[in-house]
């Protein structure tokens, strides 16, 4: 995000603002007050405020809607309404149950509303726990703060010179605003970097933002922040927790009580009254965007938040997005290297591949990776098979007509499962395995490919003294379930791991040293212009699990395309090498982040449908010169939870061009779309499935 584009010194208009009108009602005063609400409309809306009662910017109220109450924040206070003040409907209350939502929170949330194209009142009512949207008020116990914590550093590790030349850089920098890249090797201590960091803000009495992409990776960092700063307020936010424990987390934050905040995404939407610095952890992950709602990247709007509150923002990971990549290049963000593993003796992996077409495969595994598991049990050390693909098999087909189980609602396969079931893991639908073919007749149905449950059916045959652990989407479904396997990897209670993404995100296993990827060439035949930047993460993600202590460690990729560029520069390690050619391959087919990118899409009972509504949409507002809209097509995945799916994609090369169009587009659109199609704007869209 180039945040020194004149763009964003612009960003302040607030929409349209509705006058929300009623009969003549007594005892109101003359001030009136413009408030945001959750309703998909560009605009705020103007009330009374009562005899006796006041209200600032930041306020929660509750107002008179149609026939309900709602529960709204005030924009702006003291205002001249365009309609007579005796016409404009009263507010009901001011909400003093939670502190009042600061200057800089708003800035943010208008600064959300405005890049990605978003009513602000659904903006700021949905950045909001569930609890405080409710029109009914907190119960008096959460009214209560809590005792104040201390901020006690204790330092578990010392740090490296490496470490400490990176934290006396940063540490130079508190008290303004830097974007910092951190590029760390798998295994530098990049944690070590953050925690010393944070020691130095929060003894100061600042407060610290740290955001990791998943649940998953919540509950470690946790407990090492709890190691670290044994009697410290640490609030944890993230979507798995129950209403009660986010909005006191959120409660905590925004009362200045909690002196770190550890998230997922949706905590850099967390108020906090003195924040002095901002780490985004694993900062190339994908699940930092959000898909649905407000559609807005939690990095990105991190480091709008830092410069809100003029501290830094350290940007870390062992494999940086090309955005982040491309800014450093571009000179916006400043980029410090942790190059050497933090454990004495440890070095990264030798990754080496096998070629597939000349290795036959046994069920799925060539030998070499076969011998290889074997030898760490013989040894009591632990691999992990990766294939990031869950379920048995992706296919269940009839090898007599060629039909193939797929999910009525979605233009996708069903996944067929160990108990049975054939499940949609696009929308959510499953279905019983038919007895026959549907088309015909055919009793012998094939489990074509494989996913976690067969390859673990497979090694359980094999090594059937191994304890052998799955950890996927599906074993990891109750709260707290993932945590608590994780942990006991850690200790070494289990000697064969297999799973999908979820352990290639900065997990620690001491006793690990070997990785096996399986079916890595699915994602090099994609379309997607994003999938070798992905594999390349995730690949160097997982085999970074490997050897990070004195023994070393090995990783073993199956693929048919060995000589791969892709593949060469993961062997050595290249990723400055692999980035900077990738950037250059964007530059050339004028892909971001070479470019600013937006989609238009649609959803609609027909495809043509979505078609022309998007072929009109086309043509509402003039495209200048700068901005290329492309054509209307149908999504790649055509029909998805029973609606036809298509969309518009729109470029340009300069970021303030694109926003102007994609705001006058954006206000047509909320005035002529049809109620029989449901459309968002995706700004920056990292997905295009």
């Amino acid at each position: 995000m180039d945040l020194e584009s004149p763009y964003y010194a612009g960003m302040k208009a607030l929409p349209t603002v509705l006058s929300t009108v009623s009969k003549s009602l007594p005892g109101r005063g003359n001030s009136c007050v413009r408030v945001a609400l959750e309703v998909p409309l560009p605009r705020l809306f103007d009330y009374a405020l009562p005899d006796g009662t006041s209200a600032s910017s930041g306020d929660r109220v509750t107002v008179p809607l149609g026939r309900r109450k709602h529960t709204g924040v005030v924009i702006e206070a003291d205002i001249a309404s365009e309609v007579e003040v005796e016409r404009l409907k009263s507010i009901v209350d001011v909400r003093s149950d939670a502190p009042r939502l600061p200057a800089d929170w708003l800035e943010l949330m208008r600064f959300l509303s405005t890049y990605y194209q978003r009513p602000l009142g659904e903006t700021v009512i949905a950045a909001l726990p569930p609890r405080l949207r409710s029109v009914k008020p907190l119960p008096r116990k959460s009214l209560v703060a809590s005792p104040p914590g201390s901020n006690r550093f204790v330092a578990v590790h010392a740090l490296t010179s490496a470490q400490q030349r990176i934290v006396d850089t940063i540490g130079e920098k508190l008290g303004r605003f830097a974007a910092v890249l951190l590029h760390g090797i798998t295994g530098s201590g990049k944690t070590e970097v953050y925690l010393h960091l944070i020691a130095r803000v929060v003894q100061n009495g600042g407060q610290v933002l740290v955001l990791v992409p998943e649940i998953s990776l919540t509950p470690q960092l946790e407990s090492r922040f709890r190691e670290a700063f044994p009697e410290a307020r640490i609030a944890v936010m993230h979507s798995g927790l129950e209403d009660v424990a986010r909005t006191t987390a959120w409660l905590d934050a925004a009362r200045g009580e909690a002196a770190i905040v550890l998230g997922t995404r949706l905590a850099v939407l967390a108020p906090l009254a003195k924040l002095g610095l901002v780490v985004v952890d694993e900062e190339h992950d994908s699940s930092f965007k959000q898909q649905e709602g407000l559609r807005y990247s939690a990095r990105d709007a991190a480091v709008y938040r830092a410069k809100l509150s003029a501290c830094p923002v350290i940007l870390g990971t062992a494999t940086p997005s090309l955005e982040s990549w491309f800014n450093w290049r571009q000179g916006r963000y400043e980029k410090l290297d942790l190059l050497e593993r933090a454990a004495s003796g440890a070095k990264l992996p030798i990754v080496r591949t096998v070629d597939l077409r000349i290795s036959g495969l046994d069920q799925g595994f060539a030998p070499k990776v076969l011998e290889a598991i074997g030898r760490r049990l013989e040894r009591g050390e632990q691999s992990l098979v990766f294939i990031n693909r869950r379920g048995y098999a992706p296919v269940l087909a009839c090898e007599a007509c060629g039909w193939c189980a797929g999910c009525e609602r979605c233009t996708g396969r069903l996944v067929l499962h160990k108990d049975g079931r054939l499940r949609c893991h696009h929308c959510g639908a499953e279905q019983s395995v038919p007895r026959a073919c549907p088309t015909c007749g055919n009793v012998d149905l094939k489990a074509m490919g494989r996913g976690t449950q067969r390859v673990e059916e497979t090694l359980v045959e094999r090594f059937p003294n191994a304890r052998i652990v799955r950890i996927d989407r599906d074993t990891a479904r109750r709260r707290n379930e993932l945590s608590q396997t994780l942990e006991a990897i850690r200790r070494g209670e289990g000697d064969i791991l297999v799973g999908t993404q979820l352990l290639a995100k900065g997990h620690d296993f001491p006793n690990l040293t070997f990785v096996a990827v399986l079916n890595a060439d699915h994602s090099l035949l994609s379309t997607d212009y994003r999938a070798a930047e992905r594999l390349f993460a995730v690949l160097s993600q997982v085999a970074g699990r490997a050897g990070r202590r004195a023994e070393a460690g090995e990783v073993i990729v199956q693929t048919r395309y060995p000589d791969h560029p892709l593949f060469t520069a993961l062997a050595r390690h290249d990723f400055t090498g692999f980035a900077d050619a990738e950037l250059r391959a964007r530059e050339t087919a004028g892909f971001p982040p070479c470019v600013f990118e937006a989609a238009l899409r649609a959803e609609a009972d027909e495809l043509s449908r979505a078609l022309q509504f998007l072929g009109e949409a086309r043509g509402l507002v003039d495209a200048p010169s700068e901005v290329r809209v492309f054509d209307p097509v149908p999504a790649t995945m055509t029909r998805r939870a029973g609606f036809e799916r298509a969309q518009l994609v729109m470029q340009s090369a300069s970021r303030p061009a694109l926003q102007d169009y994609l705001a006058r587009l954006s206000a047509q659109l909320f005035q002529v779309a049809p109620r029989n199609v449901r459309w968002h704007l995706d700004v920056d869209p990292i997905e295009f499935d």
